[in-house]
């Protein structure tokens, strides 16, 4: 079925079957059409730290220097994260089965929560080198991921186990260990609290922008008087990012006190609300890794946070902002995108047929398509929701693009394609759907798709 049809346009009955169309002039005025609302609001945010990053956090040091991973001596390429002391960590990997070595090391080190459950332990730093993604390197890149992170815990000065590794880039080819040799030492002398920046710009491959944010909260009225926590993050991802989890490696480190055993549940719930609901062209990495790494250097000596208590509800939304800010950010950043899209989908039956279908439409080719075309063309997001196996009536559905009503009942609505063109000049694009079957919303970020996506993918080895 063409676009033409999805809209309406389908061809005219034969002159017996029906009768004539009354007079232009007998027509009834139309309604304006509403708007539909915006999405449901979030928490009140909280401060962002002006120019924040990993190392904001009490207890962090960063930093990301050229090891020689790269040829260009001016790129870096090696970044290292590291705590003053062993503390808590938690993370979450990529669910992709061909699943890269350092994903399969950092599995063993944090097992503690047992086979199938989130991922908890102790660390001491985490590195991450650019430029080869030691996937697809059978045991000689688990021996290579291990000897990684031993050259880095000699640098240090921690015990091996006490170090995470993550590498991204090209898949297929082996880690050379010569680059870790020089530059593990250069990165722990550079470590420091100003090098979140440099951490971030080191963990780039197709990236256009380093990714980094803090936010702060206090702890006055939660049990904590006195002390001011932080939650400070970097992130890189540009392409192949479709849940579960995205082409993405972040680092999030916070000053609170808190047990990996917390830190796991935590850290899952702020990545399905976020990481995972980002997507530029619905492939999924083998090597995505995302961190999390509390220091407790804001109240020492205190008592841990407790779930269910006010003081960590603070820190899941600090958590669950500072991951947000980085998925937006990620698909913003997608890989010739011009336009970050924001999907939502609400009146879903329920959770999964909401997020069914909003992935369903912040995937579709042509809708990304349509949107670098500046197309306000709504019969594609129509399309992609009737595929995605969400359950409803075409006749309940109403769709918004860019603000504007596009479509109710499951008909066209006219729309002044002057004034979607005006809208289109504006750097995010904002689809809303509701499928009038229920009260279940998801959202879900993307961009669109432009020439330079296929020309960066066409040459991404060269």
């Amino acid at each position: 079925m063409t676009d033409q049809e999805q809209q309406g346009k389908a061809a005219a009955p034969h002159p017996a079957d029906c009768p004539a169309p009354a007079a232009a002039h007998d027509a009834p005025a139309a309604d304006p059409v509403a708007p539909l609302p915006p999405a449901g609001a979030a928490p009140g945010a909280l401060p962002a730290v002006p120019g924040g990053g990993v190392a904001s956090a009490l207890g962090f040091r960063a930093a990301g220097v050229h090891a020689g991973f790269r040829a260009d001596p001016e790129r870096l390429d090696l970044a290292l994260v590291a705590a003053d002391e062993p503390c808590a960590a938690a993370a979450v990997f990529t669910r992709n089965v061909f699943c890269a070595a350092p994903v399969q090391v950092d599995r063993e080190r944090l097992d503690e929560g047992g086979p199938g459950a989130p991922c908890y332990g102790t660390a001491r730093a985490v590195v991450i080198n650019s430029g080869c993604a030691n996937a697809a390197t059978g045991e000689q890149g688990r021996d290579a991921a291990r000897a990684m992170a031993a050259l880095t815990a000699d640098a240090v000065g921690c015990p091996a186990d006490e170090v995470l590794v993550a590498s991204t880039g090209v898949i297929g080819v082996h880690l050379p260990l010569d680059p870790v040799r020089a530059g593990a030492p250069l990165a722990a002398a550079a470590l420091s609290r100003e090098g979140g920046p440099s951490a971030a710009r080191a963990i780039m491959t197709t990236d256009t922008r380093p990714k980094e944010c803090a936010v702060t909260f206090e702890g006055d009225a939660v049990g904590y008087p006195g002390a001011r926590f932080t939650v400070g993050a970097m992130a890189k991802g540009s392409g192949m990012i479709m849940p579960n989890m995205a082409t993405m490696i972040a680092v999030v480190t916070t000053d609170a006190p808190v047990l990996g055993c917390h830190l796991a549940p935590a850290l899952r719930r702020a990545v399905d609300a976020s990481f995972n609901r980002v997507t530029v062209d619905s492939d999924t990495s083998t090597n995505d890794s995302c961190f999390l790494l509390a220091s407790g250097a804001a109240a020492p000596g205190a008592a841990p946070m407790e779930p269910g208590s006010p003081a960590f509800a603070l820190l899941e939304q600090a958590l669950g902002q500072v991951c947000a800010t980085l998925a937006r950010a990620m698909a913003a950043d997608g890989e010739g995108a011009t336009r970050l899209v924001t999907v939502t989908v609400r009146g879903a039956a329920d959770d999964a047929d909401a997020e069914r279908a909003a992935r369903t439409v912040a995937n579709s080719p042509l809708v990304k398509t349509a949107i670098f075309g500046h197309d306000a063309n709504w019969g594609r997001v129509a399309a992609a929701l009737g595929r995605s196996g969400a359950a409803f009536r075409q006749e309940d559905v109403a769709i918004d693009i860019l603000g504007l009503p596009v479509c109710r009942g499951g008909l066209t609505v006219p729309f002044d394609e002057d004034e979607a063109l005006r809208r289109f000049e504006g750097p995010e694009v904002a689809i809303v759907a509701d499928l009038g079957a229920g009260d279940a919303e998801c959202t879900m970020w993307t961009c669109d798709f432009s020439h330079d996506y296929v020309s960066i993918n066409g040459d991404y080895r060269s």
